[in-house]
């Protein structure tokens, strides 16, 4: 369409088809969601605030649009109790690493099936974040971080280095039977082979897992949810916990986590109310 000639009620259509049949890059039926579709928004009201600029058109066409509102998702995180029997139920199969550095990191599942162990120092304790895995329809990719937020280096807990030692050496030890049968990707998390392990087929595996172990409503991506809950629990500012997420902005981090803050609000008032009380009774004890 000519760009002079686009209406408000041209974007509109096209949102409302794209929400009924987007037309998904992972074939699967149905539409984009409501978030996807509010990216696109965002994105053609930039690109038509600088056709405004450069006076190609006259207004901004998108902002007589309105949006989809995306629905509101609680995290859900897992106390300490259960991250640790989540992970006893994973130990001994391919999925222990995968969720020891969900939980212990933050990362997400496409950042922890990129991981190579080059970019990882079990010296220091440090896991950079350099790429993403990517599957759509027409397969699966590597990919650079969103932002410059994204490619980030974390702490890895003492813990995490001592299984990490553990799995680099049992690694090797199939590597060296398998011998040329081995692709050697340098992957921390990998199929048995050594080669690339779809996004799709690790789900598949982590549900299968969840089934058999007779554990419920635990998704991959709460692992992540469950280390923000853990770290605000401890008391860690918001704006490391939000370098560990890759996000750009502590706000959005907030943003989301924000029903985890309430009991912590009663605690932070609860001390402060303890330390300024005995402040106070010092202030007004008469002097000997």
């Amino acid at each position: 369409m000519p760009l002079v000639k686009l209406q408000p009620l041209h974007i509109q259509g096209a949102y409302s088809k794209a929400l009924l049949d987007g037309g998904r890059k992972d074939g699967r039926k149905g539409g984009l969601s409501a978030q996807t579709v509010l990216h696109h928004h965002r994105v053609l009201r930039e690109a038509l605030k600088q056709a405004v600029r450069w006076q190609l058109v006259p207004r901004n066409a998108a902002d007589a649009v309105e949006p989809p509102r995306p629905e509101y998702h609680e995290a859900n995180a897992l106390e300490e109790s259960r991250t640790a029997w989540l992970l006893d139920a994973a130990e001994g199969t391919r999925l222990h690493i995968p969720i020891l550095l969900a939980i212990t990191t933050g990362m997400r599942r496409g950042e922890i099936l990129a991981i190579c162990w080059t970019d990882i120092d079990l010296d220091t304790g440090i896991a950079r974040v350099r790429r993403s895995l990517q599957e759509t329809k027409a397969g699966v990719t590597v990919k650079e971080p969103k932002s410059r937020h994204g490619r980030r280096p974390i702490s890895l807990p003492s813990l995490a280095v001592e299984m990490l030692r553990t799995h680099r050496d049992a690694q090797q030890k199939v590597k060296a039977t398998l011998g040329r049968d081995y692709q050697d990707n340098d992957l921390v998390c990998c199929r048995d082979d050594g080669s690339i392990w779809p996004p799709s087929a690790f789900t598949s595996a982590y549900r299968d897992l969840l089934r058999r172990r007779q554990i419920a409503n635990v998704r991959f991506h709460d692992l992540r949810h469950s280390h923000v809950s853990q770290l605000l629990r401890s008391g860690v500012s918001a704006k490391v916990i939000s370098e560990r997420l890759g996000h750009s902005k502590v706000g959005f981090t907030l943003d989301v986590y924000s029903h985890l803050l309430p009991g912590m609000q009663e605690e932070a008032a609860s001390k402060v109310d303890t330390r300024l009380r005995a402040a106070l009774d010092k202030q007004r004890r008469p002097v000997a």
